[in-house]
């Protein structure tokens, strides 16, 4: 899918349909070539100039910065393009029922980390694994009723897209390291390099509402196998962990076929995913440049979000690490050198970190339920009443 046919209006409703049922999208340029390339320069130029204090992991193959606050990506994420294809990808999204507090019109950020991966580099591995908890999933009256039509035995029926029960499902019961506190309809990245398959990028199964369906009636089946008594029964669920899968666990996926690479990507491509779709990454960087990316995943308004902002903006004005992450309300990048200059960006862009003076607008045909979303963030945001 090409950014100019989001813009445009040509995206079909085949493209459409093949999107929701894959989970999984690459959108081609949404980023000029050459910004994107020369966010990656600057970003690693913010590196060098702070490489003292600048952590990273692994720690003996550094591929993934602690960093959230370079110019690089808040410029990226503050990008008019970047916004706008977050917009088109959370109107892929509905809810059932109109009085959900939701609005898929206005994108919020969420900072998150850098990639940069070098050519060999063979630590920096994740295997196939859902984020947004694991046991949260059956154990959340909430979070279990998203999937209400699986537990019933009609999973044909079950629809990945609505948000209705999603807005208030508790993702991390057990305050798990990594866990994310923000609603992602999509996680994603924007690409600052030319990668293709086996080049340290990543893999999905393509199988949404198949895999998904499978995921949560795993503890039914009855799988011969030597796993302990707990994984047994919630095979791949840890407490404070993501969900986690492998032939031995989830044996019916048939991972080693079914989970896929994404296609070649060039710089300012950005490629998403659904939040419940499985994904993993290279074993092995077995290309010949680097592997890098900037994280910005497709968050929408919705009092949970908001929430999380109001805490984030703190963080990006002391430019600390967020909640979320190693280390949150800490030191970070006060002392570094180059850090972000807020006023530099754009008033859409501090819209969607809670910044600024622009609130977001109420406009016609919105439902109460949109309405009183946008009435909260206005509230917690910007002081409107």
């Amino acid at each position: 899918m090409a950014y100019s046919d989001i813009v445009s209006g040509r995206v079909s409703e085949d493209v459409l349909a093949e999107v929701r049922r894959r989970g999984s999208v690459v959108i081609r340029n949404v980023i000029p070539r050459s910004t994107a390339l020369e966010w990656k320069e600057r970003a690693k130029e913010y590196i060098a100039a702070n490489k003292e204090r600048v952590k990273a992991f692994p720690p003996d193959s550094p591929a993934v910065y602690e960093l959230y606050w370079t110019p690089s990506q808040a410029e990226a994420r503050a990008h008019p393009n970047t916004l706008e294809t977050q917009r088109f990808l959370q109107r892929l999204w509905h809810s059932s029922d109109p009085d959900t507090q939701l609005s898929t019109a206005y994108p919020l950020t969420y900072a998150d980390r850098l990639r940069i991966r070098l050519p060999g580099d063979a630590k920096f591995t994740l295997g196939p694994h859902m984020d947004g908890g694991s046991l949260e999933r059956w154990e959340d009256p909430e979070y279990s009723r998203v999937y209400t039509k699986i537990l019933e035995g009609r999973w044909e029926e079950y629809d990945p897209w609505d948000a209705k029960h999603r807005v208030k499902a508790k993702m991390d019961l057990y305050n798990g390291a990594g866990a994310c506190s923000m609603l992602r309809f999509f996680q994603g990245w924007l690409s600052m390099s030319d990668t293709g398959p086996g080049e340290g990028t990543l893999h999905v199964c393509p199988m949404l509402i198949h895999s998904t369906a499978y995921t949560i009636l795993r503890p039914f089946f009855d799988v011969q196998t030597s796993l302990p008594a707990m994984d047994a029964t919630f095979p791949g669920s840890v407490p404070g962990a993501c969900q986690e899968y492998n032939p031995v666990t989830h044996p019916h996926l048939e991972l080693e076929t079914t989970m896929v690479s994404v296609p070649r990507v060039e710089p300012g491509d950005y490629v998403a995913w659904h939040c419940d779709l499985l994904h993993s990454v290279d074993r092995e960087h077995r290309g010949t440049g680097d592997s890098s990316v900037l994280y910005i995943p497709a968050t929408p308004l919705c009092n949970m979000n908001v929430e999380y902002l109001v805490k984030q903006r703190q963080a990006a004005l002391s430019l600390s690490p967020p909640w979320d992450f190693p280390g949150a309300g800490g030191h970070g990048e006060k002392d570094f050198q180059g850090t972000v200059d807020w006023s530099s960006l754009n008033p859409e862009g501090l819209q969607a970190m809670g910044l600024g003076t622009k609130p977001w607008e109420i406009k016609v045909g919105m439902s109460e339920g949109e309405k009183q979303a946008i009435e909260f963030g206005n509230k917690m945001c910007f002081g409107q009443s």
